[in-house]
């Protein structure tokens, strides 16, 4: 595994369009992702298979799939259960993303389960992932702090780690979900994941609710983390966590990767069209920290 090649996951198609006021139509959605392309990105969350009541911006997901080629780059789309999964299946998607909280009020709150029934209904579509060949992600959510429940313990985190690397799981992203983490949590958090897990199955998603998303991923460089998540111009957060507001800038991230020395394989200033592309499909003034055009 190459260390100095970091992989940005962009999840602005998803969980950025599915937190801000404007419902982006079909054709933007499809220009946003089509965008992409253009500077370098090549892993993107498309979409959801969730219910359109429950998250309206994430309806006619199917659309976006017959509206771009679903094998020409790393696309995902997220499931929150069996029938999400049914529906990535017949659409011929080929990278599945699944949601668990670390708390029980935020499960509920997020998929109307409890964490054990989420924990067998994942280990079910893990397992007929397999049979199809498609590989399957679990975000560990509120990893660091629960908007309801507060901190949460590491031991948690481990025990629901053990879980999904016995039944095969292919990646496991730890989520700062309400951008709540400090790089010292984060620190203690991952050096023991490295120590007793293979630090290649990981990749982080922080928030930058308190201004910490570059220092956290900062100390998850630092315990062999090599894939990020990441929002263009921050858009979106969760409609589910109060206060989880700002995804981590694409355009901040690729930054800082690029200064210190890292390949991503993603042209800057391409990538800052795409941005002004995403600022003019959500009306929105999209920007991050680092870029003032």
């Amino acid at each position: 595994m190459d260390q100095n090649f970091i992989t940005v996951n962009e999840v602005g198609p998803r969980d950025g369009l599915q937190n801000i006021s404007k419902i982006v139509d079909l054709a933007g959605r499809i220009e946003i992702i089509n965008a992409y392309k253009t500077c370098g990105i090549s892993s993107i969350e498309i979409g959801s298979f969730v219910s359109p009541k429950s998250v309206p911006a994430m309806a006619e997901t199917d659309l976006v799939i017959r509206g771009i080629d679903i094998n020409e780059f790393n696309y995902s789309v997220l499931i929150p259960n069996l029938r999400g999964f049914e529906l990535a299946r017949q659409n011929k998607v080929k990278i599945i993303c699944m949601v668990l909280s670390m708390t029980e009020s935020f499960n509920l709150k997020n998929i109307n389960k409890s964490i054990n029934d989420s924990k067998e209904e994942f280990r079910i579509i893990i397992d007929k992932s397999k049979e199809e060949r498609i590989t399957t992600k679990i975000y560990l959510s509120t990893a660091f702090e629960c908007p309801f429940e507060g901190k949460v313990k590491i031991a948690k985190v481990i025990e629901n780690i053990d879980y999904f690397i016995e039944h095969g799981v292919d990646e496991i992203v730890i989520a700062d979900t309400i951008g709540a983490a400090n790089p010292k949590q984060v620190n203690e958090l991952f050096k023991i994941i490295e120590r007793d897990f293979d630090i290649s199955k990981f990749s982080a998603h922080f928030h930058d609710t308190r201004a910490m998303a570059l220092s956290n991923v900062y100390a998850s460089l630092e315990n062999g983390v090599t894939k990020f998540d990441s929002s263009i111009g921050g858009l979106g957060g969760c409609p589910f966590a109060p206060g989880a507001s700002g995804n981590l800038p694409t355009e901040d991230l690729v930054s800082m990767l690029h200064q210190m020395g890292y390949e991503t394989g993603i042209d800057y200033d391409l990538l800052l069209d795409v941005v002004k592309l995403a600022s003019r499909v959500t009306n929105l003034v999209l920007r991050g920290r680092m870029n003032h055009f």
